[in-house]
């Protein structure tokens, strides 16, 4: 990670360094001048959430790019795959998202794709850096009559809605399946409803009427206790909760109980393997995922490659590996021969494809992986050392660990976005690893908070 970059994008409070418009003009600077070449009209797409501090940070960074001679192409809130899918598809030189995902409406970020769809490398975003430090951006600017233009694209949803739907098998429909959408009033709340309603879905949209500040506030991905009561209160087949950006998604069974994103990929897999389309039948996760994946997959005839916590070195291994599915705990699942990065309504569209094919409800495609009970506390740090330099926090992990054995696992991590450092423990039952996870955390927060 760089100064500004970390494990995804630049992310912090919307107007406070480096979410400040200042820093977005930088990088709408930099990142045209990376891209522009000699001969070509470049253009980069502009997308965003619908936190209110995007319209601050759309109009800095459209501004920055046309400083440089490169036209932007506004597409306005669309979910970040849909921003990536649009990069590739409208052959645009790269695509800049406003959004801090999963936080709340206080954050910001701006993370940026290539022309291919990917995320960008850590090489490029560090070049970007280079250039933003460098201080003679200035020198750079071309004449006034080569400056860049400003486009609104106002088609951009309806050519993402066309592309989601191509990823549910042709030969079936959702035609008296009712489902439950949680919009987290994010970006997917014109998206995701008007997919599963042309595909011929009974749909019942929750948390649908963004403000620009009720973002993720008390649903959506983190927050799916609502969706849960709804789908049991309304008979519904199954419900789908996004994240602001539209990147992960959470479900809920008929019953009301919550599938996790390993739960979700195992099923996908399983059905996947069924079907032949498992490359190199493999499945990459991080290590966060639970320890019930590693063993359902193995019960599967599943390979399992393990990479660090981001959705960004899954998708290396996935390519360095030749896999065709990967993800996270958190519901963050790439599905690489339908798209270049996680796309929560993607996802969705496989699960359902999963309950049609098999003919089964979800309550019962969820037997596929047993969960091992997990706590995860998240302790507020004010900086990040190593942890194998305090004494205090290494004994108490070994301690616990000996406490466990082979029952269970302890996992310790700085969060790559945020000051935090995540707690998560995996345990026989509900009340060990709540202890255990607990134990942890105070030490934490004795020595860092």
């Amino acid at each position: 990670m760089g100064e500004l970059f970390g494990t995804d994008g630049v992310r912090g409070v919307a107007n406070e360094y480096p979410m400040t418009a200042e820093v977005a003009l930088d990088i709408g600077r930099a990142t045209a001048h990376l891209f522009k070449r000699k001969g070509h009209a470049p253009r980069i797409i502009v997308g965003k959430d619908t936190r209110i501090s995007g319209y601050m940070l759309e109009n800095a960074l459209v501004s920055g790019i046309c400083s440089m001679g490169v036209n932007a192409l506004l597409v306005g809130p669309l979910p970040t795959p849909g921003i990536a899918f649009a990069t590739n598809s409208m052959r645009a030189d790269a695509g800049i998202v406003i959004s801090a995902s999963h936080n709340p409406f206080q954050d910001n970020g701006i993370k940026i794709f290539s022309s291919d769809g990917f995320k960008l490398p850590d090489e490029k975003e560090l070049e970007i850096e280079k250039l933003i430090f460098s201080n003679n951006m200035h020198t750079l600017h071309p004449s006034p009559n080569e400056l860049g233009k400003a486009y609104r694209i106002d088609d951009a949803r309806g050519r993402y809605i066309v592309f989601l739907k191509n990823t549910f098998p042709k030969d079936y429909t959702l035609e008296g399946t009712k489902v439950v959408l949680d919009c987290a009033h994010g970006a997917t709340y014109r998206v995701a409803p008007d997919t599963f309603f042309e595909l011929g879905a009974d749909v019942t949209s929750l948390f649908d009427e963004p403000n620009g500040e009720n973002i993720n506030a008390n649903c959506g991905s983190q927050h799916p206790e609502t969706l849960a009561q709804e789908v049991v209160k309304g008979k519904a087949d199954v419900g789908f909760a996004f994240d602001g950006d539209g990147d992960r998604l959470i479900a809920v069974d008929e019953k009301g109980a919550l599938l996790t994103g390993d739960q979700v990929m195992a099923i996908c897999a399983m059905e996947m393997k069924k079907e032949g389309k498992l490359t190199k039948n493999l499945a990459v996760c991080t290590v966060m995922s639970n320890i019930g994946l590693g063993i359902a997959l193995k019960k599967l005839g599943i390979q399992q490659v393990t990479t660090k916590v981001g959705d960004r070195y899954v998708l290396e291994e996935m390519q360095a590996k030749g896999a065709s599915i990967g993800g996270e705990e958190s519901g963050h699942i790439i599905f690489l021969h339908h798209h270049t990065t996680g796309d929560g309504i993607v996802t969705a569209l496989q699960v359902l494809a999963a309950m049609k094919k098999e003919q089964r409800p979800l309550s019962e495609l969820a037997q596929v992986m047993n969960v091992f009970p997990q706590k995860l506390i998240n302790v507020e740090v004010k900086s990040k050392p190593e942890l194998s330099t305090i004494p205090e926090i290494g004994e108490v992990i070994r301690d616990v660990e000996g406490q466990l054995g082979e029952k269970g696992r302890v996992l310790v991590r700085y969060s790559g976005t945020q000051n935090m450092c995540r707690v998560m423990v995996e345990g026989p039952t509900e009340e060990e690893t709540g202890k255990y996870c607990s134990q942890i955390a105070d030490v934490l927060r004795e020595k860092l908070s």
